[in-house]
């Protein structure tokens, strides 16, 4: 089994940045895929970013292109979420998940981190 394990998270003004990290323990070698969805209060579950972990392949929904960039360092198992320009639209909770691909949910999820960006 997998945990993940969530930070980096807080308040920050429109145009702030924030660095979200997930560190994974346990059974890492089942591990293909990183990344991040949100949910906002009202709203689906949304796909925000996600990095391969050997080619380190990254993939980014259009609302946060050019704005967000995710890295990992394997060494530490852990994957990292570089929010820049941040808007009020990225309010939301963030959870790290991990699987077999990119973009679509894996089996495992962090326990959430609270981003919230005032106007």
């Amino acid at each position: 089994q997998v945990q993940l394990v969530e930070s980096g998270g807080g308040l920050v003004q429109a145009g702030g940045s924030l660095r979200l990290s997930c560190s994974a323990s346990g059974r890492t070698s089942s591990i293909y895929a990183m990344g991040w969805f949100r949910q906002a209060p009202g709203k689906e579950r949304e796909f925000v970013a996600a990095i391969m972990w050997i080619a380190g392949i990254t993939y980014y929904a259009d609302s946060v292109k050019g704005r967000f960039t995710i890295s990992r360092d394997s060494a530490k198992n852990t994957a990292y979420l570089q929010m820049n320009s941040l808007e009020p639209g990225d309010t939301a909770v963030y959870y790290c998940n991990a699987g077999i691909v990119a973009m679509s949910p894996g089996p495992y999820w962090g326990q959430g981190t609270q981003v919230t960006v005032s106007s």
